[in-house]
């Protein structure tokens, strides 16, 4: 038997599907047939030159499928049998490091990923845009019955990214009980998602910021509990400002997050803050260029700021836990997917390259 999968080709080469054999599952591994497979920005920068990594391989680590073989005993282990659907997590911390110690494996100094094995040595298919999917036991985790799985793929990056920055913001001293106006930079997935999760974690004024000419991105955004989302492209960033400092008393916003990629974002979201605000910066995720800042603010506003790179095993749990309790917004979240065949993979790219989609997925 054999199974298609999307073999990246080098930065600004069209991807080919080949097709590869379907191998014995190796122990500790479990075999999965994919539901649904996210484009994350990160693979748009492989796509772009921004961020480097070999070729030809297969890319993709927003895997969901569904569970068709493993070594029941080793399954076990990991709460885990045949027909559960799951998420295929790509990070295998060292468990040694100074960071794994302290309980924030997300950040391994030595960090490995499940994606990166040769499509020349058997089982190949490693990556996210496959059909089947290879990943180390350990690495999967089951998605609730409650929930449906392509709905959960929407947000299997996005979601889990923004939860670790929300994380390493609580282990600062940040409690979001406390946060009374929150600004999010960029309405792409991780964007999209920190603006639902702050919304419904209670915070009285969610504020968004886009440079796009979406509408519908926009109106989405409302509709997930923006209070207002302000365009670039349209107002200024010094009118942006001013509205949101008028709107929180005239002090500034008490946490910004930084979604958007765009390094003209953070020496905005510095401006936007008030004093002893927090600052949560996930987005800047490739060499974009660099950008002048005013360090003083940092020095006279008393800023906090916290950068968040990965995620770990952990911050899955806490995503999928965080939709158990919010069935209200599982509708809207499907609507937020554009749907792709994998044998479109270069259509997919294109339009998630566009701005046009909220989140592209390989179905």
């Amino acid at each position: 038997m054999k199974a298609k999968a999307a073999v990246f080709m080098g930065a600004n080469v069209p991807f080919e599907v080949r097709e590869f054999e379907i191998t014995d599952t190796p122990a500790g591994y479990g075999r999965s047939e994919l539901i649904a497979s996210g484009i994350c920005g990160t693979d748009v920068h492989f796509h772009n030159g921004k961020l480097s990594v070999a070729a030809p391989t297969i890319i993709g680590h927003e895997f969901v499928g569904r569970l068709i073989d493993l070594n029941e005993e080793e399954g076990k282990r990991y709460g885990l049998k045949k027909g559960d659907r799951v998420i295929a997590d790509i990070a295998v911390p060292c468990g040694e490091c100074l960071l794994c110690k302290s309980g924030d494996d997300a950040n391994c100094v030595r960090m490995r990923v499940t994606n990166g094995g040769s499509i020349e040595t058997p089982p190949y298919l490693f990556g996210g845009y496959t059909r089947v999917n290879y990943t180390p036991l350990s690495n999967l985790i089951r998605i609730p019955e409650q929930l449906d799985a392509e709905m959960v793929c929407i947000f299997a990056c996005p979601g889990p990214t923004a939860m670790h920055a929300f994380a390493l913001a609580g282990r600062a001293g940040v409690d979001l009980a406390d946060i009374r106006t929150a600004v999010v930079q960029g309405l792409g997935p991780v964007g999209t998602y920190a603006v639902m999760y702050l919304k419904a974690m209670g915070v009285k004024q969610v504020f968004a910021i886009t440079a796009g000419t979406n509408a519908r991105r926009e109106e989405l955004a409302k509709s997930l509990g923006a209070s207002e989302v302000f365009n670039l492209s349209r107002t200024g960033a010094a009118q942006i400002n001013e509205s949101i400092v008028k709107a929180s008393g005239g002090l500034g916003a008490d946490l910004a997050f930084e979604a958007s990629g765009a390094p003209a974002a953070v020496p905005q979201g510095m401006e936007l803050l008030r004093n002893r605000g927090v600052y949560l910066v996930p987005g800047q995720y490739s060499n974009s260029g660099s950008v002048a800042i005013a360090p003083q603010l940092i020095t006279f506003k008393a800023l906090h700021i916290i950068g968040s790179s990965q995620y770990s095993v952990s911050d899955v749990r806490d995503y999928l836990s965080f939709l158990l309790a919010h069935p209200e917004l599982h509708a809207k979240i499907r609507e937020l997917g554009n749907r792709y065949p994998l044998e479109e993979v270069n259509k997919a790219f294109l339009d998630a390259k566009s701005g046009n989609n909220i989140k592209t997925l390989l179905v």
